[in-house]
């Protein structure tokens, strides 16, 4: 009965994970063991930066919106209490969109939150 060996399956699984590492740098993409710690820790990282960049989109329409309520006189944070309290229904995403290509329109959605400030 001839010897059998894992070798064709260990091959297998170590060029994956080399294929994993291609680009990396010296060591990590050609050592086993480096391109291993490496592509664990970069499928970590990528797990948590996608994670991250819903956060940063959401820092920048937040951005994006308090500079076009400076020149309407209002604030971000009294901007979005006036939607709230109108019952508009805009996620920071479009109002920002709204803010960047239609500016009369964000004009006249800023006048509807501020009427809402005044009238409570």
């Amino acid at each position: 009965m001839p010897r059998i060996t894992n070798s064709p399956a260990s091959r297998k699984r170590r060029k994956r994970r080399l294929a994993l590492a291609k680009g990396f740098y010296g060591a990590r993409s050609k050592r086993i063991r480096q391109a291993t710690e490496a592509v664990d820790r970069a499928m970590v990282l990528s797990t948590k930066h996608r994670k991250d960049r819903k956060r940063d989109y959401r820092a920048l329409w937040i951005t994006r919106l308090a500079a076009a309520c400076r020149p309407h006189d209002i604030t971000y944070s009294r901007l979005i209490e006036g939607l709230t309290k109108a019952g508009i229904l805009l996620n920071r995403k479009m109002l920002s969109e709204i803010a960047i290509h239609d500016p009369e329109g964000f004009a006249s959605i800023v006048g509807l939150a501020k009427n809402q400030i005044k009238a409570a």
